[in-house]
């Protein structure tokens, strides 16, 4: 064997270092992997379409829930499917929000409090009305806790909103929902919203 077999024989050092950063690329995905599953496997069916995800404030003690439903439907531009959220702290009802998981609309006008909102069509079972709910951040809406109380009520929930590329309609089966369990950590009713003439 001559010395020439003997060098092209050796990975040259970009070839090291490339294999290097693979190796470290798939370790840190798997780390990614395994903490995100972490992170959700608290998370339990609350009925129907809903998840419950609970945790313990760890400077006051107190229970929090989370409850979550994802949309029927994939929006268009979407990360992922649209979800409404409600949180709740202490035995309290704390806020709903709506998450598109993808672009909304720029705001439309301030609120009382000078906080930017967004019109939105709201449609509970056969009622429908607009509401104007607080646009944070551009990442989602935070909803009234009247049409929060509505989509506990209902059968069919769902929001027209606006886009950079027009309205879209994020449709949702709020129905099967333990409401034993949800009363118990929010102590929040359903209610029937009422019709916009």
């Amino acid at each position: 064997m001559n010395a020439t077999q003997v060098v092209s024989s050796k990975p040259s050092k970009s070839r090291r270092y490339a294999a290097v950063k693979l190796f470290c690329a798939a370790l840190i995905l798997l780390g990614l992997g395994v903490v995100s599953l972490c992170a959700q496997s608290n998370g339990v069916n609350a009925g129907g379409g809903w998840m419950m995800y609970e945790n313990t404030d760890p400077m006051t003690g107190y229970k929090q829930a989370r409850f979550m439903l994802q949309a029927n439907n994939v929006l268009r531009d979407a990360r992922e499917k649209a979800m409404v959220q409600i949180f709740c702290d202490h035995g309290h009802y704390k806020l709903g929000d709506f998450r598109p998981n993808g672009r909304l609309g720029r705001p439309e006008f301030p609120g009382f409090w000078g906080q930017p909102q967004m019109r939105v069509f709201v449609r509970v079972d056969d009622r429908h009305f607009h509401r104007d709910w607080n646009w944070v951040r551009g990442n989602f809406l935070s909803m009234d806790k009247g049409t929060v109380r509505g989509l506990l009520s209902g059968q069919v929930f769902n929001v027209e909103f606006r886009t950079p590329r027009g309205a879209q309609i994020a449709e949702f089966s709020p129905a099967g929902l333990d409401m034993g369990r949800f009363e118990d950590a929010c102590h929040l009713t359903p209610k029937k919203p009422l019709s916009e003439d």
